[in-house]
């Protein structure tokens, strides 16, 4: 089981509004839990025996335009008042903990400002104890950090603005 069917069976059960599912394959078992008055609640997922393969996800499908809204303007200049709907989201591809550095000791992957190219990696998501590498698949300048380190995010959440220009 790889960890697209993970993602797609964790957004099933906890759309199903099922309280718990147990998944039992080989070397892989699942244990879906969601809290019991399900008002809100996020699916916690334990995942024994993964196998170890990892392999760097890309943003590639999840990077989209992103609609021109107040709450999404760029900070970095006194330009913010132009329109944002020409910026590229770049969005998180799993669920997981965002981190901006590849080790605590170690500078951050990207900056506001920073012009990143295609391939560069933009941070790292560790989800069940391998961190995968996020990579840029577009050339620009990183506009804004939407989220911060050491955080955890949810599929398709949005993490960063670049400007393609």
């Amino acid at each position: 089981m790889d960890l697209k069917e993970i993602q797609n069976l964790i957004r099933f059960v906890a759309k199903s509004g099922a309280h718990e599912v147990k998944l039992e394959m080989e070397n892989v078992k699942i244990t879906i839990k969601t809290a019991a008055d399900n008002v809100a609640a996020e699916p916690t997922t334990i995942v024994q025996q993964v196998p170890s393969i990892q392999q760097p996800i890309s943003a590639a499908p999840l990077a989209t335009a992103v609609p021109e809204t107040p709450a999404q303007e760029p900070e970095i200049s006194e330009k913010s008042t132009e329109k944002t709907d020409h910026l590229i989201e770049v969005k998180s591809p799993i669920i997981g903990t965002f981190y901006r550095k590849p080790s605590p000791d170690k500078d951050s992957f990207v900056e506001i400002g920073q012009q990143v190219s295609t391939g560069d990696v933009l941070c790292v998501i560790e989800a069940m104890k391998l961190f995968n590498e996020i990579e840029s698949e577009v050339s620009g300048t990183i506009v804004k950090i939407l989220v911060d380190d050491a955080q955890p995010v949810e599929f398709d959440q949005p993490l960063f603005l670049i400007d393609p220009s």
